[in-house]
């Protein structure tokens, strides 16, 4: 990166890290990685998972744990004139939180739940700046209204729970910029958070950083993202920076087919190629050609209807006051139809009633009202055992396959105890092989069998948990948020993989997400849903192109488009 010494805030040198992983193995997580954070600058470091991004951060932030870690003596951390990496305890402890400051990813996990958050950012006023505390709660609240939290007065008095996702990321900000810090690291801040509200975060994080002259380090796997926000780029791969400049460059020349492919990777708003470019197509020299062939979508009258949902709705008590409860509509009256072999998709926010909805298509939540037939029977009216032989044809995909899969259980009782359960299978021998032939669909090898989900990333376990589903040959596959939580490239391989089943078995998905560019990529039809009810349905193309409600509009508006600085 071209950024004279004497214009760095902090400057990374040969960073090495190793993780001991027993007496006699080392893992090299970071291999002499090198850059510059300049003032007031904001630097973007991308990648995907376990290329050395957050390590990289936590060794900035002195927060990596002494005892299993060995970082190279070689390796320095400049800030003030000062190593970080040989600055003793005390001196670590001055700088976190008062120059360096950090988001992480995980807001619920990172924030204390115990204690109420209007505490929880007085603190840091309270340690660094040896504010009295009435001081500090005054501060506090300014703060809570910088970050755009509603209502911010009444809020102090909350505790993490009470808030939302995004609500929760922004009580982090708030805490982290407390002390006025010259240097704000942000470890994936809008991974897991829906689009409208990435936007609202990215939105802030840039604001901040241009009225208060901070620098910001900027840590993500989505190179969509960096382009609204980074002035450099340094891309990571495996424990090393595989390609570093500004962000013009790196998206309008990027030189390392590494960098290409993370470009290429994710479904972009104006195309649909037959199939999504991945990583290894970069890596091995042959990438896909940029002017391959489009596949098109869409239902056509035609369509024979596999499941049809008229007017369904589904109610939760909660809470009202001490001793009362009053209902609360998830899902409002909501119908569709789905086709064999196509794709509905359903778009909306966090609490718009997605999930619930596919939910209760599969009798995991009791309908309240409403009708869902298959083969011109209503799956919501009839018994437990007449609804045991549709079990096998409506099947799950959940957005988490750490949740999701028995971690006691190795991939072979995973995949073949659904097959016991509902007598597939002839014996254990023929239920085996059923299992090999099902995980090289979703491209593992047989060796897959013997070992434990803990034993996988996030994208081949939920490769296995799409195997658990193809155990059934189900008609209708309920994909909810399968690969929001994935990286670019798992993602891409992800819906490769749903597309060919597809195309291979004819089966139909309900594919549930908040992310509309994948949305638009997958789908033949969309429901657009907003507080339990659909506010817009069509063609994806159709709904892309000329949305008519002013929410659809906000969601598309909000889709990050990668480099667009003038």
């Amino acid at each position: 990166m071209n950024t004279t010494q004497n214009n760095s805030l902090l400057r990374v040198e040969n960073l090495r890290v190793q993780f001991r992983l027993d007496r006699n193995r080392l893992f090299d997580a970071v291999k002499g990685v090198s850059f510059d954070i300049p003032v007031n600058g904001t630097v973007a470091l991308v990648g995907e998972s376990g290329s050395g991004k957050t390590v990289s951060a936590m060794a900035i932030m002195g927060l990596l744990p002494k005892e299993s870690v060995l970082i190279s003596p070689e390796s320095s951390i400049f800030y003030g004139g000062q190593n970080l990496l040989h600055s003793d305890a005390a001196h670590l402890r001055a700088i976190r939180g008062k120059d360096i400051a950090m988001i992480f990813q995980e807001p619920m996990t990172s924030l204390n739940p115990v204690i109420r958050i209007g505490d929880q950012i007085a603190e840091s006023l309270l340690v660094h700046l040896k504010q009295p505390r009435e001081q500090a709660l005054v501060r506090t609240l300014a703060l809570l209204n910088e970050v755009g939290i509603p209502d911010a007065k009444r809020r102090l008095r909350f505790y993490p729970h009470e808030l939302s996702g995004g609500q929760q990321q922004r009580v982090m900000i708030a805490m982290a910029i407390a002390c006025e810090p010259k240097l704000l690291i942000a470890d994936e801040p809008t991974t897991a958070l829906d689009v409208t509200i990435q936007r609202q975060i990215l939105d802030l994080i840039a604001d901040l950083q241009k009225r208060r002259q901070m620098s910001v380090l900027f840590i993500t796997h989505d190179l969509d993202v960096v382009g609204e926000i980074a002035d450099h780029v340094v891309v990571m791969q495996n424990g090393e920076i595989k390609e570093s400049g500004t962000a013009a460059a790196i998206f309008n020349t990027p030189q390392h087919p590494y960098t290409k492919a993370l470009l290429a990777c994710r479904p972009h708003v104006d195309q649909r190629p037959m199939r999504l470019p991945v990583i290894e197509d970069f890596l091995n020299g042959n990438p896909q050609p940029a002017q391959q062939a489009q596949r098109s979508r869409g239902l056509a009258d035609s369509d024979a209807i596999l499941l049809e949902a008229k007017g369904v709705s589904k109610d939760f008590m909660i809470r009202n006051g001490i001793f009362s409860k009053r209902p609360f509509r998830a899902v409002n009256n909501v119908s569709f139809a789905l086709p064999k072999g196509k794709t509905v998709g359903l778009v909306g926010e966090s609490g718009s009633g997605k999930s619930t909805l596919g939910l209760t298509l599969m009798r995991l939540h009791a309908a309240t009202a409403g009708e869902v037939f298959m083969d011109g029977e209503n799956l919501l009216a009839m018994s437990n055992e007449r609804f045991q032989a549709y079990r096998r044809r409506i099947q799950i995909i959940f957005q988490n396959p750490y949740a999701s899969l028995n971690p006691r259980f190795n991939v072979e009782k995973i995949l073949t105890e659904p097959m016991i359960i509902h007598n597939i299978g002839a014996n254990e021998s023929e239920r085996r092989n059923m299992a090999i032939t099902l995980l090289d669909k979703v491209g593992m090898p047989p060796a897959t069998l013997a070992k434990y989900p803990h034993e996988f990333s996030g994208g081949q376990r939920q490769r296995i948990a799409i195997a658990r589903c193809l155990t059934m040959k189900p008609d209708v596959l309920i994909c909810d948020e399968s690969v929001s939580a994935l990286d670019v490239s798992i993602q891409a391989q992800v819906l490769n993989l749903l597309q060919d089943l597809q195309d291979e078995f004819g089966m139909s998905y309900l594919f549930i997400s908040h992310d509309l560019a994948v949305v638009k990529y997958i789908s033949d039809y969309v429901l657009v849903m907003q507080d339990g009810e659909v506010v817009e349905r069509g063609s994806p193309d159709e709904i892309y192109l000329r949305p008519q409600h002013a929410y659809t509009k906000q969601l598309l508006a909000a889709i990050p488009t990668g480099w667009h600085h003038a």
